[in-house]
């Protein structure tokens, strides 16, 4: 096998939790191969580039295997080079750190329910990350 679809291999290697999202980010051109915007169904090769923008952050991967199937995350960082520049992997920190307070809820409110939690993280994925 010398080729594979490119949203079966980003989900294969951890890039995406499923393939379904990996397919929907290829669609809404965040993926990229050799600096062109690529459909799902996309062939990758061993030695493409593929640059992901994943949350506001530009990350660019080498390929060195070809996957198929989801293997375990020790295995997948085996299948690609990360050849994201430092800048853009210290760029959450700088964003980030230290500029939030704590999350609190009124005492006496106990710990949120689980349709609580969802709806939180629904609210912060939209606030935040707005893919």
């Amino acid at each position: 096998m010398d080729k594979i679809r490119v949203d079966k291999w980003l989900w294969s290697v951890r890039i995406f939790k499923s393939r379904t999202r990996a397919t929907e980010m290829c669609k809404s051109g965040k993926v990229s191969i050799r600096e062109s915007k690529v459909k799902p169904s996309q062939s990758i090769a061993i030695d493409d580039i593929v640059e992901v923008n994943k949350n506001g952050y530009n990350f660019r991967f080498k390929v060195k295997e070809l996957l198929t199937k989801r293997v375990s995350a020790i295995l997948a960082q085996e299948a690609y080079d990360d050849l994201t520049p430092l800048e853009e992997l210290n760029k959450y920190e700088d964003w980030f750190v230290g500029k939030a307070s704590a999350e609190r809820r009124p005492r006496g409110t106990g710990r949120p329910t689980k349709h609580d939690r969802r709806t939180i993280d629904r609210f912060k994925q939209e606030f935040y990350f707005d893919e």
